[in-house]
């Protein structure tokens, strides 16, 4: 394959995997629309937007940005579970997050309160798989955030355990 070819095509695949987030005059950002139902809006001080004041994703938005998994037990399950989904520091960081938490309100209006700081601290996810499956919404999905409770014994406590919303909708960064 010629060079130029090559180099055309690493170009356009890293430009495909950006096409997710393209800047707009005056340094905001605009977020591609999705496509597909949207599983996630998320609103309040952030800077990347797609509808409106809000960022809103579907599954293959979530996923484009790269998928991370560990293994814990928890709580709401016998045995270690391994949850696949997306780093909640990256999506802070690509939404442009300038608040220092969240309000995290799931489908059946269940809110937390959840430090920004926590997603990086912890590597704290959100999960929409569980054991290589996604989540339906009866088994905590579509979308639950997770830390790795077995990486930190702190993490094995009822504070952190309440900031595990499942069947998340909305996070409103404050």
């Amino acid at each position: 394959m010629p060079i130029d070819a090559l180099r055309r095509g690493i170009c356009l695949g890293a430009i495909s995997s950006l096409g997710l987030l393209m800047t707009a005059q005056a340094g905001a950002q605009t977020l591609a629309a999705p496509t597909g139902s949207v599983i996630l809006t998320i609103s309040g001080k952030i800077s990347a937007t797609n509808n409106g004041d809000t960022a809103q994703f579907d599954r293959a938005a979530l996923e484009a940005m790269g998928l991370v998994s560990f293994e814990t037990t928890t709580p709401w399950y016998t045995g270690p579970q391994k949850f696949e989904g997306i780093s909640l520091d990256k999506l802070m960081k690509l939404i442009g997050a300038q608040g220092d938490h969240v309000q995290a309100i799931a489908l059946n209006d269940y809110t937390t309160e959840i430090p920004i700081a926590d997603f990086a601290k912890y590597n704290v996810i959100l999960a929409l798989k569980r054991n290589n499956e996604y989540m339906p919404i009866r088994d905590k999905g579509p979308l639950f955030i997770v830390y790795p409770y077995d990486s930190n014994p702190e993490l094995r406590s009822q504070k952190f355990y309440s900031r595990s919303a499942w069947q998340l909708s909305k996070l409103i960064v404050r």
